[in-house]
């Protein structure tokens, strides 16, 4: 991400305030779909040779049918510089995600239903294999999220996961959705862990693990919890850059290394 990225990201969050409707989150969403879709939109709104006045008039008539909260974040979205074209989309989905979870609220499982459904994703190949499809009519994932999600799930989380699938800008679905879960935690004032272990945490050993990060990062801690049966034991802990490899894998390679050397 450029410093210009930053910069325009940081401008555009600041227009997002405290509070804001599921309607005006769900329409921030769907404008940057609408973006995405058009080469010559992206490319008139990235531009930085164009005034913002004419941005503001294109964006204006293009979503004259959103709400004056939605339509005033993709304004300031507009008027900002941004590194390139995609840097564009990811920016407004960001905002747009960030939206959604100011208004599904701190205390909502937005985050733990993203990492339900990533993991169903990753245990089931035809599933994975049909969301990450790049073929069949247009809106059929959306469709399949929605059956999938509907009365399972809050409507945040329906409205992240059928935007992730209608608009995937090169990502795998459970790449999307780590990224997702990411900037959800981050607007709440969390992280994520992302934690790989060879079997499944109890709920206990869960709560004790987040409250140790918790200590260690200083910021609440939700997990993301993989299993990989090749770890054998232990676990593996991931947030951000940082890893923390206490499984047994990793010092049976460890031992493997030492006596070769």
């Amino acid at each position: 991400m450029g410093s210009a990225t930053r910069a325009a990201l940081e401008a555009t969050r600041a227009s997002l305030g405290s509070t804001i409707s599921s309607t005006a989150a769900e329409e921030i969403l769907a404008a940057g779909r609408v973006i995405g879709e058009s080469t010559a939109l992206r490319s008139a709104l990235a531009n930085p040779a164009i005034p913002n006045d004419d941005k503001r008039s294109i964006v204006g008539r293009v979503f004259a049918g959103v709400s004056d909260e939605a339509r005033s974040v993709i304004v300031t979205a507009a008027g900002q510089t941004w590194s390139d074209q995609h840097e564009l989309l990811a920016g407004i989905e960001e905002i747009g995600l960030r939206a959604v979870a100011i208004a599904a609220g701190e205390a909502s499982d937005l985050e733990r239903e993203l990492f339900a459904f990533g993991r169903a994703v990753a245990s089931d190949d035809e599933l994975e294999l049909a969301l990450n499809s790049k073929l069949g009519p247009k809106g059929a994932k959306s469709t399949l999220v929605d059956a999938l999600l509907r009365g399972k799930a809050g409507s945040s989380t329906v409205t992240v996961v059928e935007h992730l699938v209608a608009q995937p800008r090169g990502r795998s679905l459970r790449e999307s959705l780590q990224q997702a879960a990411a900037v959800i935690a981050d607007q709440h004032g969390r992280v994520v862990a992302r934690v790989t272990t060879a079997a499944p945490l109890g709920a206990e050993q869960s709560t004790r693990l987040e409250g140790a990060l918790a200590s260690r990062y200083g910021r609440p801690v939700r997990v993301d919890q993989v299993l990989d049966p090749a770890l054998v034991g232990g676990l593996r802990v991931q947030i951000g850059d940082d890893v923390i490899d206490g499984s047994v894998a990793a010092k049976l390679n460890e031992l493997r290394l030492q006596l070769a050397s």
